[in-house]
């Protein structure tokens, strides 16, 4: 019995997934359990495998599409089995599959009111085509629109091309796959030829040899799950902010010390790794600060769960030091940089990066003196920090040189009140400025 193959949810919040790689190809024999392909979800790039036994007969979406949840992607089946009545159920965007070309495309031709009869995308060779004309009304349909097949439209929103800088090479100069397809590999149009004589440059020298370019950039399943939920976050939860002036005196002074006691071991922790700690230890004092926002009710936890924002090339993801008040400094940083370097490889699982209680951001190995995070819900507070500055303070009287860090705490109201977050962060503060209180 034939058995169709889902895009399946591979992460909490994931609603679509872009294909990266088919790892079985159309006629090869699968099991159930065998991994298919890579599918990059919102957060990393997850194995999905078969469902059932037999061939896989049929591949709906081609490396580089994405399709929603629940979509049919393939087909596994005997090998003689009838699929035809499965592979029509194809979908997603971006496709472009066997399939999609052999049956879905012309399918959608048809369903054109000026289709070509006889136009056929993926059998007809250029030659066969009428001759593109060379008057630019002949590829555009009365009303002024652009003509093309409605392959080669998707192909092109999906793919960011423009149809109306394409000349057609379809019967009447319509625009179909291929053109689409030659557009995006063709080199990048060359400078515009300079200006003839009998137009002479304008005399506006600001302007001279300027050009305005721009770069559209495909947005990744990531990006688009950190808009939706950060889109979420600012807009409904009501921000409001704290920040403290950290002396980072003692905690350097600690710092050093605990190196030199576990660098012999391969262990080096950082400054952030002692904001992880202090905070933890906080938040275990300040359990109304480490809750979350479930509209008819607050969760307040009796566990931290910290998550740690990390940046990766197409975005940021937060995996979770779990339990991180009863862990100690070399066991946090150990954590946060095998995570740290498994979520660049996207290589997290799903339990690895949600169930966070509370978040850090910190920004300062980037030259941030000090900055404001937006709130991951239903978390109810962040902490954003900065870097490490020598700065000038005022001290019994005297101005002296002390190594300064500004944390800023962003609260929903909805769960903390000021005095609240104020007294959480009197505490941190009070942590990290005599490190020692942290074991107390």
């Amino acid at each position: 019995m034939a058995t169709k193959v889902h895009m399946e949810a591979l992460s909490p919040t994931m609603e679509e997934g872009q294909l990266v790689k088919w790892l079985k190809g159309e006629g090869d024999e699968v099991s159930s359990g065998d991994v298919l392909a890579e599918i990059e979800t919102d957060k990393a790039t997850m194995e999905l495998v078969a469902r059932g036994d037999g061939v896989l007969r049929a591949i709906l979406l081609a490396e580089g599409g994405t399709a929603a949840v629940g979509e049919v992607i393939g087909v596994i089946a005997g090998a003689d089995e009838d699929i035809s009545a499965l592979v029509g159920e194809g979908g997603g965007s971006g496709g472009g599959g066997a399939a999609d070309d052999a049956a879905d495309a012309p399918a959608a031709e048809k369903d054109d009111a000026d289709a070509d009869p006889v136009a056929d995308e993926a059998a007809s060779a250029p030659s066969e085509a009428a001759a593109p004309s060379s008057d630019e009304a002949a590829s555009t349909e009365p009303s002024g629109r652009v003509k093309a097949s409605p392959l080669a439209r998707r192909l092109a929103e999906d793919t960011g091309v423009d149809l109306a800088s394409i000349e057609g090479s379809g019967p009447g100069g319509r625009i179909v796959k291929r053109d689409v397809e030659a557009a995006r590999s063709a080199p990048a149009a060359a400078p515009a030829p300079a200006a003839s004589k009998s137009a002479p440059a304008p005399a506006d020298w600001s302007d001279a040899g300027a050009q305005e370019s721009y770069d559209e950039v495909p947005v990744s399943q990531m990006r688009k799950a950190i808009a939706r939920r950060l889109t979420e976050s600012i807009s409904p939860v009501p921000h409001f902010f704290l920040t403290v002036d950290v002396d980072m005196t003692r905690a350097v002074a600690a710092r050093k010390q605990v190196n030199a006691l576990v660098e012999a071991e391969g262990d080096r922790v950082s400054f952030n790794d002692f904001v992880l700690k202090a905070a933890a230890a906080a938040l275990v004092r300040h359990p109304d600060c480490n809750a979350a926002w479930h509209g008819d009710h607050i969760k307040r936890f009796h566990h931290v769960h910290m998550g740690v924002a990390v940046a990766i090339d197409d975005g940021l993801i937060t995996p979770v030091v779990k339990h991180a008040d009863r862990k100690g400094l070399v066991q946090i940083s150990r954590e946060v940089k095998e995570m740290a370097g498994r979520a660049r490889q996207k290589r997290l699982k799903p339990d690895e990066y949600t169930g966070a209680t509370f978040s850090v951001s910190n920004l300062g190995a980037f030259g941030i003196h000090e900055f404001t995070a937006i709130i991951n819900p239903p978390e109810a507070g962040i902490l954003a920090v900065g870097r490490i500055e020598d700065t000038p303070v005022a001290i019994g009287g005297e101005v002296v040189v002390r190594p300064r860090m500004r944390i800023t705490m962003s609260c929903d109201h909805r769960v903390i009140d000021g005095a609240q977050g104020a007294r959480f962060l009197q505490t941190l503060q009070a942590m990290l400025e005599e490190p020692a209180a942290i074991l107390v």
